[in-house]
C-alpha cells in the first residue's frame, strides 16, 4: 500500500552536522538530515519503519492529513521548534515495497512432504526452500526485491 504523508523540513542554518530537522505530524515522527535530499530520505525511512511496525502490531496506519490539518497539527507542538516555518513537502512510501527492502530475515517453517517426494527432490539436487519461495511468490503475484 502506497501512502503520501505531509512532512515539514526546517533548515536551521546553524552549521550543525544535521541542519535539516524533519517532522511528520501524522505519525509523530521527528528525524534529521544533512541535506534536503537526505532529510526527505530519512523521513521516508522513518515513515516506512513506523508503518511496518504498526502493521506488525495490527495497528491501522494513520490516514495522511491534508495541508491545512497538517499545519494545525505541527503548530500544536511548537514549544521547542516551530516546524510550521519550514518547508511543507509530501513524502511517499510504498509499505509493501519497503517491507521487502528491510525485512529480509529468513523465517524457518516446518513443511510436510511425502517421503517419496523428498527423496526425489534430494536426488535431483532441488533446493526445496527455493522452490517453495518461488511458488509462493507466483501464487501471491509478488516479486523478489533485488
Amino acid at each position: 500500500m502506497k501512502m503520501v504523508y505531509p512532512t515539514f523540513i526546517l533548515n536551521t542554518n546553524d552549521g550543525s552536522e544535521h541542519p535539516f530537522l524533519v517532522c511528520v505530524p501524522d505519525m509523530e515522527i521527528f528525524t534529521e538530515g544533512d541535506s534536503l535530499a537526505d532529510a526527505i530520505e530519512m523521513a521516508r525511512d522513518a515513515i516506512g519503519l513506523a508503518g511496518i511496525s504498526m502493521e506488525d502490531n495490527k495497528e491501522v496506519l494513520p490516514v495522511p492529513s491534508d495541508q491545512a490539518v497538517a499545519i494545525e497539527k505541527v503548530k500544536q507542538d511548537t514549544k521547542d521548534i516551530d516546524f510550521s516555518k519550514g518547508l511543507l513537502t509530501y513524502v511517499d512510501v510504498d509499505f509493501s515495497e519497503y517491507r521487502k527492502k528491510v525485512d529480509t530475515k529468513t523465517v524457518r517453517r516446518n513443511v510436510a512432504l511425502p517421503s517419496w517426494l523428498n527423496y526425489e527432490a534430494e536426488h535431483a539436487g532441488i533446493n526445496v526452500s527455493r522452490v517453495l519461495q518461488e511458488a509462493l511468490m507466483n501464487v501471491l503475484n509478488v516479486k523478489r526485491n533485488i
